[in-house]
């Protein structure tokens, strides 16, 4: 395996209660105002969004709000939030939300202490080199953005959708609790799922030797992502399957499966330039991506698909060649996103392929993307055809 260091300063609350036991107690750790930070309301029908401002006012501090964070959060909403931390001297922020919601709030948190236009940390090799300290209300399992640093923002004016972060924009601390997800909507649901599952993808599809334990955790992951899924979807109230679910989408990105393991991720860059232009969102479009790229990427390896199909999938290997076994792991892995309702074709968005050749040319502007196979801009071209 490659070496590392891991750190994540995370304090991460999971279950029933403890917003209500430690919200206050945490907050006050940070100063007198308070902004929070939420989508587009969905937080105040259900009850959520009361009980948060209550706990902050007995906590004692100013609460500001910014709201209407949209579902691939823009620029133009990080600078809003930016302006308000500077202008009206934000000590803390709040996110309330799901996984765009926390990255807008990661972004202000870094533009807020940055001279420049926080822009900059997501178009250069700048990093934030300080940021204001904020917490996370999950509302929504997907992104394990409520336990990293990293979150994607974009940039509507220029077409771009890019991600940045740094030791800076970790969580200071996360509450989990699966009872704020039962309203989450099914199609929610299923990107989702879609996202936390290709997270666990993105990592496993390695060249890294002697990652014997970090396959496994991915593959268990995984494994407990396909179980699960069918139940949350079935029961929404479902406590237990909502809490794994939750917990799937926590540890599939906060860094603990993949330690010394460098992963893929050219799927992820492939739809951010495809969301980018089209606005989609992200789980459907890695759910119309990933197979195709899962296709176009086997010539780089066999050993690693024909392990997925086996260990997660639990697809009998006798009689199959390497590559037929692999492609019985795409095809499963296609399956899988079927069953719960993932869309299959860019056509689902009505896409077509008049953008394709600029997509596949800004997934490429800094050269090839992509570990486990390198993908010029022909490759990716190729991968957007076929998912057409």
């Amino acid at each position: 395996m490659n070496a590392f260091t891991f750190w994540n300063p995370t304090m991460l609350y999971y279950g029933k209660g403890q917003m209500e036991k430690y919200l206050t107690e945490e907050v006050k750790q940070y100063g007198t105002k308070v902004l929070l930070v939420y989508g587009g309301g969905s937080i105040k029908k259900f009850g959520l969004y009361d009980t948060v401002v209550k706990l902050l006012k007995e906590a004692g501090v100013t609460v500001l709000e910014l709201s209407g964070v949209e579902p691939n959060p823009r620029l133009s909403t990080v600078h809003k939030g930016i302006d308000i931390c500077k202008t009206q001297g934000v000590d803390l922020l709040l996110a309330v939300g799901g996984g765009s919601v926390l990255d807008a709030t990661k972004a202000i948190a870094g533009g807020a202490k940055y001279d420049g236009d926080v822009w900059d940390f997501y178009v250069t090799d700048k990093k934030p080199k300080d940021a204001l300290p904020f917490g996370t209300i999950l509302t929504l399992s997907a992104t394990g953005s409520e336990m990293n640093p990293g979150g994607v923002i974009t940039n509507w004016e220029t077409k771009q959708k890019m991600g940045s972060g740094s030791r800076h924009t970790f969580p200071k601390f996360s509450f989990c609790d699966a009872e704020n997800t039962f309203t989450v909507s099914p199609e929610q649901t299923v990107y989702g799922i879609v996202d936390m599952f290709s997270h666990c993808l993105e990592q496993y599809f390695s060249h890294t030797p002697n990652t014997a334990l970090q396959e496994r955790l991915c593959e268990s992951v995984m494994e407990t992502i396909i179980e699960t899924a069918p139940q949350v979807l079935a029961h929404p109230h479902d406590f237990a399957a909502r809490e794994t679910i939750m917990y799937c989408g926590t540890m599939a990105l906060n860094g603990m499966i993949s330690m010394g393991m460098t992963g893929d991720w050219a799927t992820h860059g492939i739809e951010h330039e495809v969301s980018a232009i089209y606005d989609i969102p992200h789980g459907g479009g890695l759910a119309i991506i990933f197979p195709n790229w899962m296709t176009h990427a086997l010539d780089a390896g066999t050993e690693r698909f024909g392990q997925l199909a086996t260990r997660v999938f639990h697809i009998d290997p006798t009689g199959k060649d390497d590559r037929a076994l692999a492609e019985e792991g795409i095809r499963a892995v296609r399956q899988f996103f079927d069953s719960i309702g993932a869309p299959s074709r860019l056509a689902h968005y009505g896409i077509d392929d008049r953008e394709i050749e600029h997509m596949a040319e800004q997934a490429t502007r800094k050269g090839s993307t992509g570990q486990y196979k390198k993908l010029d801009q022909s490759d990716v071209a190729a991968i957007l055809r076929a998912s057409l």
